[in-house]
């Protein structure tokens, strides 16, 4: 099958760049390896859950106007999140006034730094003393469960432009998730005659300027003048052999050095839903109760866990990121579930056998494990932004790139990031003049 312009990946980026360019009149075909739209975006109702979740992408962080826009399209409202927020450290509960309380002095030690080091690197310097261990292990694990960013790698510049933006402290939700922007995003590009084709797997990219040719693990090929890939930088930076690994010819040795030198957070989303919110009240069952609970931080396990506040539905959503993510890339759900179980009985002073007999659906997305994604979002390493550069450079005016992983601007890891990526990207492609005619 011959096409103008083939799509690799129906996440938010190369569904955005798909409608931009359909409904510019190009012939477009999107080839998706899932069985669904959306990629990280992952709104679904199954397992046994009484309404939607969200196994993906779920808050909205700072001013995201392409996302509001397509909200609004869609009639979808947001919500601000709710409820009081928790600390508990060594069994000891208590509420939390401040998203990060030491924010104020990293921010002023960040904007006197010279030039830009590790984040660990930076903590050691700028807070060596014994009494700023608190400040040191308080930054590296905010660090890893907002940014999923591991310290030794991460950019003390980037999360200090990133961190005086204050989007961590303003993250309303879409009502009924993300999953309408998906939707709408494919209704338009089918309505401007555009394809998307679901399982199709791509292992090998064939290409020479003007003409590339896209091998499916089915079997089928695809040809196109030009192709996007919207791949997430996980994939990018798969080794051959591994799972989520295509094949270039001929290789971009400068795109794959770019995209390995990035850095890309693995996070596992546990998502329980309980017969009741138990947690909200003492019992003998629960020694250490959290009513009206929103947000808990902790050193558990498992340390980081939700609530849908203002929603009263009792689904609790454990949080894992970063290096300590990764680390368990390889564990299997059920060692999972045990993990998140245990780290709920140690929060709440409760039993592992009481928390589970609550417990009415549940369902794990270990991203680091998905050969689809291998990872979460985007970081900003040292020398990132030479590193995207180079990634996002156009190949002879016939393979080029989009994604929040290519992304430069204040949403860095977002699903705006992804919009804003994919269209950009798409409205370059329709600058460009046609091809020559083989």
């Amino acid at each position: 099958m011959h096409t103008e312009i083939l799509i690799v990946g129906a996440g938010a980026a190369g569904l955005m760049a798909a409608r931009t360019l359909a409904q510019a009149g190009k012939k477009v075909l999107v080839l998706e390896a899932r069985t669904r739209l959306g990629g990280r975006i992952h709104t679904f109702r199954e397992n046994g859950f009484s309404g939607l979740a969200e196994a993906g992408a779920e808050f909205l962080h700072g001013d995201v106007a392409q996302t509001q826009q397509l909200l609004h399209a869609t009639g979808t409202p947001t919500y601000p999140t709710g409820g009081i927020t928790y600390e508990v450290t060594q069994g000891v509960v208590h509420e939390s006034a401040e998203f990060l309380p030491e924010m104020p002095l990293l921010l002023e030690k960040l904007h006197a730094l010279p030039h830009d080091l590790p984040l660990a690197e930076f903590l050691t310097q700028a807070f060596p003393a014994e009494e700023h261990r608190t400040l040191r292990n308080t930054v590296t694990r905010f660090a890893e469960g907002y940014d999923a960013a591991d310290a030794r790698r991460a950019s003390s510049f980037a999360l200090r432009d990133e961190w005086s933006g204050g989007g961590a402290e303003d993250s309303p939700r879409p009502e009924g998730g993300y999953g309408a922007v998906v939707a709408q995003l494919h209704r338009e590009v089918e309505a401007a005659g555009g394809q998307v084709r679901l399982n199709s797997v791509v292992e090998k990219i064939i290409w020479h300027p003007h003409h590339v040719t896209l091998h499916c693990t089915d079997g089928r090929q695809y040809h196109a003048t030009r192709a996007l890939l919207t791949m997430p930088l996980g994939v990018l930076q798969a080794e051959a052999g591994s799972p989520g690994y295509f094949h270039l010819e001929p290789e971009l040795p400068e795109h794959r050095a770019a995209a390995t030198a990035l850095g890309f957070g693995s996070v596992i989303k546990l998502l329980l839903e309980f017969n009741n919110p138990f947690w909200a009240t003492a019992s003998p069952q629960v020694q250490r109760p959290m009513p009206n609970l929103g947000f808990l931080f902790s050193d558990a396990a498992i340390p980081t866990w939700w609530t849908q506040q203002p929603n009263p539905r009792p689904l609790l959503t454990g949080w894992l990121a970063g290096p300590a993510a990764a680390e368990r890339r390889a564990s299997t759900n059920e060692a999972l579930l045990t993990e998140a179980l245990e780290s709920l009985a140690y929060l709440l002073g409760s039993t592992v056998e009481y928390v589970r007999s609550q417990l009415q659906a549940h369902c794990i997305f270990n991203w680091g494990a998905d050969p689809f994604a291998r990872g979460a979002y985007t970081y900003a390493t040292m020398g990132a932004e030479a590193a995207r550069h180079v990634l996002a450079a156009p190949v002879a005016d016939t393979l080029f790139f989009a994604g929040e992983a290519v992304y430069h601007g204040p949403h860095m890891g977002t699903v705006e990031a992804a919009l804003v990526s994919g269209q950009a990207v798409a409205q370059h492609l329709l600058a460009l003049p046609l091809p020559p005619v083989e």
